[in-house]
């Protein structure tokens, strides 16, 4: 795992943008939501179907223009959402998102997708926000802190074997769903 000294040269380098000198921790980099979010619309009789890669009825909203700047995330409610931060990792690098603590405290939890594979390019990290309250809204602010990012160095991947090379979500700069 990258420490700080390792840290501010990988921003140095341009593997995550943009970068405040304050977020960057001792083993982490701090990141913050986004403006858009991808919030599920009621369609009767809706099935998804992950492994044929099928989205579920949604719609995208901007926090800043169509929600006044943030988003009530209701008990229960799940929402895609990205990170103002765009990731270019080289095929030496891979990264996985942690929640803050704090959101994790006031009930807030990013599902499973927490892993970053080497050669991800070009694009923000999706967020799979869930509200755990069974009571209370979670207010989702656009640029809030939503998590950190601890990156992990290891031998270089062959470039064929790379995310640049096979993954769906290279060069999305904002929230994305399923892609078939």
């Amino acid at each position: 795992m990258l420490s700080y000294n390792q840290l501010c040269e990988i921003v140095e380098r341009g593997v995550i943008v943009p970068v405040r000198p304050e977020c960057i921790n001792a083993s982490s980099i701090d990141i913050h939501l986004g403006d858009e979010i991808v919030v599920e619309i009621h369609k009767p009789g809706s099935v998804v179907d992950p492994f044929k890669r099928t989205n579920f009825p949604q719609k995208k909203l901007s926090l800043s223009r169509d929600m006044g700047g943030h988003y009530d995330l209701q008990p229960g409610e799940f929402v895609l959402a990205h990170s103002v931060e765009v990731f270019n990792l080289p095929r030496n690098i891979s990264a996985e998102f942690r929640l803050k603590s704090s959101g994790a405290r006031s009930g807030l939890n990013n599902l499973f997708a927490c892993h970053c594979d080497a050669g991800w390019n070009g694009s923000a990290l999706t967020l799979e926000l869930h509200n755990v309250l069974r009571f209370t809204h979670l207010r989702l602010t656009a640029g809030m802190p939503i998590g950190q990012m601890l990156f992990h160095e290891h031998k270089w991947v062959q470039v064929e074997r790379s995310y640049a090379a096979r993954g769906r979500y290279n060069n999305d700069a904002s929230v994305s769903a399923v892609k078939e």
